[in-house]
């Protein structure tokens, strides 16, 4: 029998679409539609370690130690321009840092945020973490405190959120979760979703909102972005360079799609309003835009801002640029809406 010629095409769309598709060559303009400020690192050669593969323990310390560095050393400077106090402590027998402005905005008295620093798990130990804490207290005028989380090779999964849950336990004991949100970029973005659905699950209040900034939602190769921005992304650049190492590292032999490690495979039907944020060249774009989804599908108050032009978590990269201020600036509205003084 002779197929109708419509019939035909669209068999031949359809074999073609299931195809993947490569592309060569992509010529790549700094957009002109983002801020002079941010241009540079727009324009940059993409971070050199992203290929790096330590293989041993010690090899791994070593690369988290060098890279340790240069967090340490701008501190300082970005503790001094928003003019906060770090006070380091235990919370829950974890190691935290609580940051305080100098001046805490009248409706913020009594207002608190917890905060998870990013690193794929394995990244930014101490006071190497504490940098967006810093700004967020200081452009907020708010107290915040960040948890320093036990990370790999030591302290696998799920050693980082086991350290989560047990501040945020010991938080809630004193502090009505009505004032109290939660908030991360990347690896503390994943956190602070993974958090909810931890505290969910064991019964516990959850907080008033979250705000994830480009979320590790999905450990696993999963999503269009990992692979349309591979090499578009210059500040995370490929998941197959140190990144899926780390997810491996972490997981310990887990599932990676355990809900636990990957967010976006949890049940979310119980969440606070949650605030997501990606950018159009950031290769956890997808990682977002699915969680953003999920929350969707669940009914849950959610917001989802695109950054013009940035790679991956590069709002917090430039204290001069426009969009490291409006991304403080967005998290503080957010944060004035939904949570109680």
């Amino acid at each position: 029998m002779k197929l109708p010629q419509y019939l035909l095409t669209l068999l031949l769309m359809l074999n073609v679409t299931a195809q993947a598709q490569e592309i060569t060559k992509l010529n790549l303009p700094v957009p002109s539609t983002v801020s002079k400020e941010m241009q540079p690192l727009i324009a940059a050669e993409p971070f050199s370690y992203w290929n790096s593969h330590p293989k041993t323990p010690e090899q791994w310390k070593s690369w988290v130690n060098e890279l340790a560095q240069f967090e340490l050393q701008i501190l300082p400077g970005i503790q001094q321009k928003f003019a906060v106090t770090i006070e380091q402590s235990q919370l829950a027998n974890v190691n935290v840092f609580t940051i305080t402005p100098k001046e805490i905005a009248p409706n913020n008295q009594e207002r608190l945020l917890l905060h998870f620093h990013g690193g794929g798990y394995v990244l930014n130990p101490g006071k190497a973490g504490l940098s967006e804490a810093v700004m967020m207290a200081g452009y907020g005028q708010i107290k915040v405190i960040s948890v320093d989380y036990r990370m790999p090779p030591d302290f696998p999964y799920p050693a980082a959120i086991d350290d989560a849950i047990a501040v945020y336990q010991e938080l809630i004991k004193t502090h009505p979760t009505q004032k109290l949100g939660v908030f991360g970029t990347s690896t503390g973005g994943g956190m602070s979703l993974i958090l909810a659905l931890r505290a969910s699950a064991e019964g516990l209040p959850l907080p008033a909102a979250i705000a994830a900034g480009t979320p590790w939602t999905d450990l696993t190769k999963t999503g269009d972005s990992y692979f349309t921005h591979e090499g578009i992304d210059n500040v995370l650049v490929s998941y197959d360079g140190w990144l899926g190492d780390a997810a491996q590292l972490y997981a310990n032999g887990h599932d990676l799609t355990d809900p636990y490690l990957s967010p976006v495979y949890g049940n979310v039907k119980h969440f606070p309003p949650t605030l997501l944020i990606t950018a159009t060249r950031d290769l956890f774009l997808s990682n977002t835009i699915r969680m953003h989804w999920t929350l969707k599908q669940a009914e849950i108050p959610t917001d989802l801002i695109v950054f013009e032009g940035l790679s991956h978590a590069q709002y917090l990269m430039s204290l001069e640029a426009p969009e490291n201020q409006q991304y403080f600036k967005e998290l503080s509205q957010f944060f004035d809406k939904y949570l109680e003084y």
